[in-house]
């Protein structure tokens, strides 16, 4: 089986914290490796993401103008989604992983 780096989501998040921002294909499965989120804005922000319905972080507090950086390998398989929202649009998301199939 054939083994990709991907980007899963890289952009702005929705201010509707249980937004999908991708959904593993078919016949596919993802490791997320490394999330990103950015909060570009000059004041304190929050943001919520998920895992296959599971909360990985929710409603977490992100100072203005900075970044946290979580390291993971977390598996999904096809169908699962990974879902995340923020309280401004500011607010980035970079997603990374790795597709199996």
């Amino acid at each position: 089986m054939a083994t990709t780096p991907i980007a899963i989501y890289r952009g702005a998040a929705t201010t509707n914290t249980a937004t999908t921002l991708n959904t593993v294909p078919s016949g596919k499965t993802w490791i997320i490796t490394n999330i990103v989120v950015t909060n570009t804005s000059a004041s304190l922000q929050s943001y919520t993401l998920g895992l296959d319905g599971v909360s990985i972080a929710n409603t977490v507090s992100i100072s203005a103008n900075d970044s946290v950086v979580i390291d993971m390998k977390q598996v999904l398989a096809a169908s699962k989604t990974v879902t995340g929202g923020a309280s401004a649009t500011s607010v980035t998301f970079h997603i990374s992983g790795v597709e199996i199939g």
